[in-house]
């Protein structure tokens, strides 16, 4: 086991789905300022499509978030990179916030390590699990979580800042069909080519899936690399997050983070 200790948090906000993505914003700079130990969330994620900071700077962007809403999801731009994804309730969100005084050094092992971990933890299902690319795969990476080399069932991605860095992470449980059908208009907004037959869940392998199982042997493998301690989130990450909220809503909704004069400050510090 490795000596480090996480703070296994799990608290979540599914009827305001950009606060979730706030929050983890909020943990990431107060890890790096050093006022939050090395945190792990596992949240059950609202209906939302998840937004690369590339998706919303084409031309389509609105009529993707658009199409995403028609469909009962919430549009968010999340904090690490890649295009769109979907998830809905029966999708399980990993968000790890590290503290590092290097976040560039280690990034290619910190992608192996998540993915190995995500990979073993559906493994212990029974799971086909296998780290990497699916062709044509949605929000594709190297470090896609696949069933048998065929559909995907978890991404990865990260987020550095000075001082520390977020790794984002998720799990489809249950449901694929209802992702495959918004991506299909979202990701045809965006003109994102891609091929739906490569969206899948653990629901599809096994034949059924419950979330709570799946959320065990994601924190058992965590359990058996690391010390995991429980914990709450903070009221101070709290309230920086209602404060950050606004920045991961679409444009045009509610306030933007040019007018937030803390996404100002910290927006500075992005590595």
């Amino acid at each position: 086991m490795n000596q480090r200790t996480i703070t296994l948090l799990r608290d979540a906000f599914p009827h305001r789905p950009a606060f979730d993505t706030a929050l983890s914003a909020a943990l990431l700079h107060r890890v790096a300022a050093g006022a939050e130990p090395e945190v792990l969330r596992l949240y059950r994620s609202a209906a939302i499509i998840s937004f690369g900071p590339r998706d919303v700077r084409v031309a389509g962007f609105a009529a993707a978030a658009a199409a995403g809403r028609a469909a009962g999801f919430e549009a968010v731009e999340r904090l690490a990179g890649g295009r769109a994804a979907a998830f809905h309730e029966q999708t399980l969100v990993l968000a790890w916030e590290m503290p590092d005084d290097a976040p560039r050094e280690h990034i290619q092992e910190r992608y192996v390590e998540t993915a190995q971990i995500m990979a073993a933890a559906l493994r212990r299902l029974r799971v086909d699990a296998r780290v990497g690319e699916v062709p044509g795969e949605y929000c594709p990476g190297e470090y896609s979580v696949n069933a048998g080399g065929r559909t995907k069932l978890a991404g990865v991605g990260q987020r550095l800042v000075s001082g520390a860095l977020h790794i984002g992470g998720f799990v489809v449980v249950a449901e694929s069909a209802r992702l495959r059908d918004v991506l299909v208009p979202v990701n045809r907004a965006l003109d994102v080519p891609w091929d739906p037959a490569t969206v899948g869940s653990v629901e599809d392998e096994l034949g059924h899936a419950d979330y709570a199982d799946v959320e065990r042997a994601v924190r058992e493998e965590f359990a058996a690399r690391f010390t995991i301690v429980p914990g709450s989130v903070s009221p101070e990450a709290l309230a920086m997050a209602e404060e950050l909220e606004a920045r991961h809503l679409p444009a045009g909704a509610g306030l933007g983070a040019s007018q937030c004069s803390l996404c100002r400050r910290l927006s500075g510090r992005d590595g």
